[in-house]
């Protein structure tokens, strides 16, 4: 069986394209694009002759089927726009297809917007969720922030210039006014990366002049510190109190552990002390 492969392009600087990715780009016998006039330009620039076809949204219902009888004769390469093909893309049910039909999926990695808007956001990487592009109409937009906005995960989106400043004004509303990094033109000529909260990349970006689409990169919700009760002054009080610390050394320890003022616990210790020598 023949392999399908997901060859990652430029998201802007063609010097990016990898001479693996060049090879196999060579090497397929057809390449599928989501763009073949964009595909052309980067075929063109590294002399690669191999023939391409369109495959997008709007036609992946019949080019699919085409495309798995191109794979029984050859090994196909699958493009995107710009980055690694999969994402906010068709490529998805080709792989799927492709899989079911018993040929080999190999990514050729590279490229990637979320993820280089993500390492050179500031934001935490450890764990994140890209979302691609945000609903267009507003309440789908907010249902969406909605359905996210507890989680503690960097969020990841993508939206493009002229739905900037309603998207980043739902977000302030919904989340509040966190930290983002905003990407745009990424390893091109104008790269920018602005980095703040909701509320000042809003006012930002009102006079800043539109080039091209946008990578947002926000915050998750902070994990809310524990808020103690007499209860648990008094019971880690009391542990405190069988160590050999004095009661103003263990009220400034507890004082810095629980947020309470440090004369309130010294008030509590030294009654618990009374109460265990009555005892």
């Amino acid at each position: 069986m023949s392999t399908l492969y997901l060859v990652a392009t430029p998201i802007g600087n063609l010097e990016d394209l990898s001479p693996r990715a060049i090879r196999i780009l060579k090497e397929v016998r057809l390449v599928a694009a989501e763009d073949t006039r964009r595909t052309a330009k980067l075929l063109t620039h590294f002399q690669i002759e191999t023939p391409s076809t369109s495959y997008y949204d709007h036609n992946k219902g019949h080019k699919t089927e085409a495309i798995l009888n191109a794979l029984e004769k050859g090994d196909v390469a699958l493009v995107s726009d710009a980055g690694t093909p999969g994402l906010n893309d068709p490529g998805y049910l080709l792989v799927k297809m492709a899989l079911e039909a018993g040929h080999t999926v190999s990514p050729i990695p590279g490229p990637s917007a979320p993820i280089a808007a993500l390492v050179v956001s500031g934001l935490p990487t450890d764990r994140f969720l890209y979302l691609g592009y945000l609903p267009r109409k507003q309440g789908e937009r907010q249902k969406a922030i909605e359905d996210v906005k507890s989680l503690p995960y960097t969020l990841i989106f993508f939206e493009t210039p002229h739905r900037l400043d309603e998207s980043l004004q739902d977000l302030e509303a919904l989340l509040g006014d966190r930290q983002i990094a905003v990407a745009g033109e990424l390893t091109k000529m104008f790269e920018d990366v602005y980095r703040g909260t909701l509320g000042s990349a809003r006012s930002h970006f009102q006079d800043y002049p539109a080039r091209g689409e946008y990578t947002l990169v926000i915050a998750g919700q902070a994990k809310a510190e524990k808020v103690w009760t007499e209860e648990d002054v008094m019971n880690a009080a009391q542990i405190m109190l069988r160590s050999d610390i004095s009661p103003s050394q263990a009220a400034r320890q507890l004082a810095e552990q629980s947020r309470w003022p440090r004369r309130k616990i010294y008030q509590i210790l030294t009654r618990l002390q009374d109460q265990d020598s009555k005892t």
